[in-house]
This record gives C-alpha cells, sequence and structure tokens, in this order.
C-alpha cells in the first residue's frame, strides 16, 4: 500500500510532558523530536507525516472552545492537502473535544482520530507510544473508508461523540457507553464497518461552523437542590444541558423548580435532558417526573453523552437563531451522537 499523508496537531496533554517542580507540564518541542528521530516512526507500516506543533501547548483542563475552534480551523486549512488528520491532545477534555469537532466539521469526508495518553512518552512504561504508532496505522490502512472524528485510546477505537472518560488510573481511558466501540485493537485489528461512517460519493467542501458566540452551561441535579442555586445559571444563557436522574427524571414536586424551567423556557433557554448515569436514555414518557419536564418545555437529549449535549447545544446556537428549531434539531440525530427511540 502507498504510503498516506497525515496531518498532526499537536495540541497538547500528557503524552508530551516531563516531570518539574510543579508536576507534569508540557514540553515543547520534545514530543515532535521523538517522532521525527525515533526510528519506530520510519516504518514502512506508518504513513508519511507533517506535526504542528501549537503554540503554547496546554493541558486540556486549559482548553474551551476558542481552543476547538483553533483547531477545527487547523484541520479545515490542511485537510484537503493530506488523507486524514491525527489530533494530539490531553485526556481530561479528550470527549468534549471530540464532540465539538464532530459538529463545526461540516461535510467532514476524511478521518480525524484524537489520541493522548495517561503517561507521558518519556517515561519508561507508558501507553503514549501504542497509542500513536496504532492511530497512524489506522490512518494508514482505513483512511479512505472512514469519515468521521473518532478517538483511538487503549485499544478502543471509538466514536467522538459519543465517547465519555471512564478511569483515570487506567489505560483504557475511553469508552462508548451507548453505542459499541467502532473497534478493538489487540493482536488483530477488529473494525465494526457497520458503525463507521464512510465517506460520501458527493463531496461538499469542509466547512468550519465555530461555536464560540452561544452561551451555554451544565448542570447536575442532587437532592436537596433548591430554586434559587440554578436560577442565577439560567438568567442571560441560551441553552442548559440538564444531567437528570435515572431516566431523564427530575423533582416535580417541587413546584418553584418546575416553574423555574417554565419560565426559562418562555424566555428562550433550550434546555436538554441527558441522564446522570453513564448507561442509559432520557426517556421523559416513562415516568410522571419525566412527563413533568416535557411540560415545561425540556426536551430530550436521549441517550447523548453530556460532553456531546453541550457541545452541539453550542453548535446549533451558534448556527440557528430560532430556538424551537434548536428545540427540534438537538433531538436529530446529526454526526452519530443520538440512537433515537
Amino acid at each position: 500500500m502507498a504510503k498516506r499523508r497525515i496531518y498532526i496537531a499537536y495540541a497538547g496533554g500528557t503524552i508530551g510532558m516531563r516531570t518539574t517542580e510543579r508536576g507534569r507540564e508540557p514540553a515543547p518541542g520534545y514530543l515532535a523530536e521523538q517522532l521525527r528521530t525515533n526510528p519506530i516512526f520510519d516504518s514502512e507500516e506508518l504513513p508519511e507525516f507533517t506535526i504542528n506543533e501549537y503554540e503554547p501547548l496546554l493541558d486540556s483542563s486549559n482548553m474551551g472552545p476558542s481552543d476547538w475552534i483553533r483547531i477545527a480551523q487547523d484541520i479545515e486549512k490542511h485537510l484537503p492537502d493530506y488523507d486524514g488528520v491525527l489530533v494530539i491532545h490531553g485526556t481530561d477534555t479528550m470527549a468534549y473535544t471530540a464532540a465539538a469537532l464532530s459538529f463545526m466539521l461540516e461535510n467532514l469526508n476524511k478521518p480525524v482520530i484524537i489520541t493522548g495518553s495517561q503517561v507521558p512518552l518519556c517515561e519508561l512504561r507508558n501507553d503514549a507510544m501504542d497509542n500513536l504508532v496504532t492511530s497512524l496505522i489506522l490512518l494508514q490502512r482505513f483512511a479512505d473508508r472512514i469519515a468521521e472524528v473518532c478517538i483511538y485510546f487503549g485499544g478502543r477505537f471509538l466514536r467522538g461523540n459519543r465517547a465519555k472518560k471512564i478511569d483515570g488510573e487506567f489505560f483504557g481511558a475511553f469508552d462508548s457507553p451507548n453505542l459499541p466501540n467502532l473497534g478493538r485493537v489487540g493482536i488483530d485489528f477488529e473494525l465494526s464497518w457497520d458503525l463507521i461512517r464512510a465517506p460520501k460519493s458527493t463531496r461538499k467542501p469542509l466547512h468550519v461552523q465555530p461555536i464560540g458566540t452561544a452561551s451555554v452551561a451544565a448542570f447536575r441535579l442532587f437532592p436537596g437542590l433548591k430554586a434559587k442555586t440554578l436560577a442565577p445559571m439560567l438568567d442571560g444563557i441560551q441553552g442548559l444541558v440538564l444531567e437528570c436522574y435515572g431516566a431523564g427524571n427530575a423533582p416535580h414536586r417541587d413546584l418553584e423548580f418546575m416553574e423555574l424551567l417554565r419560565q426559562a423556557h418562555r424566555n428562550g433557554v433550550v434546555i436538554v435532558d441527558v441522564p446522570q448515569p453513564i448507561h442509559g436514555c432520557a426517556n421523559l414518557s416513562l415516568y410522571a417526573t419525566g412527563r413533568a419536564l416535557l411540560d415545561v418545555g425540556v426536551v430530550s437529549g436521549f441517550d447523548m453523552t453530556p460532553e456531546a449535549a453541550l457541545a452541539k447545544l453550542l453548535y446549533l446556537l451558534s448556527r440557528e437563531s430560532n430556538p424551537d428549531e434548536v428545540r427540534r434539531l438537538v433531538q436529530t440525530d446529526m454526526r452519530g451522537e443520538i440512537t433515537l427511540p
């Protein structure tokens, strides 16, 4: 197979850090030097690549929508000249970035794989080398068969907007709670081609929809919640991801809380209900406590992760001015982020 050309956007993260007096911090130039000089990365099984090291390199806990836009625009600029993109990123907010890119990169017809590591490449025992090498092999072998944003990490190949960080201690840091893995990598590559989004024959130009203009928040319900605790958050925002109990339930006997949601809906705030359990779906017709949320204007996010729901709200509210249209599109599967009932 001819070598493919891959663009690497190195945004930061543990993978290229070194230990300092203040703990692990990004080490500019280190990872890029390893990719250039380590003979492993000259293997015939790997693609040719160009690496762009961002300045400054960031711990992903410092990343937000402006960084997502930067990465998306970088991909938009370079992807026409490459067969795919590898984004190297920290793990803490990787799921948010993956979801955001999946929505912002409209008409994406090539693979974007995001990876990183739990342990820096500079340490003797690490997961960085396998994550890097396997991501590059995936791009070399299958770039012409994948057209979506994915995460490869710890042997799992995941849809980006379905992924969630589930472990901070072990190498299998990410999983996809409500969708089977797109693939598992062990001795062999076992990919689920029936799930992977393939390139389309009719190709429209890649376009980035920035998502930094909307004001969106997330709030997790807890027993004993007072309406006055949530009220200040609803003042001045356009969208809210409400993490509810069980199958999307909330304390409907708390009339002050329910009236607060009703008034926010009337003011144009789009409120999306997602379940707190890692596995599950917000079925607002199942219990009276969920039906009450429907009655005050809350819409179901079905089985979207909170990360995907937040990114999708940011995307839609940056693109659409009509709250009712946003509510409709939130409940529409756009990038494989929802399993519709």
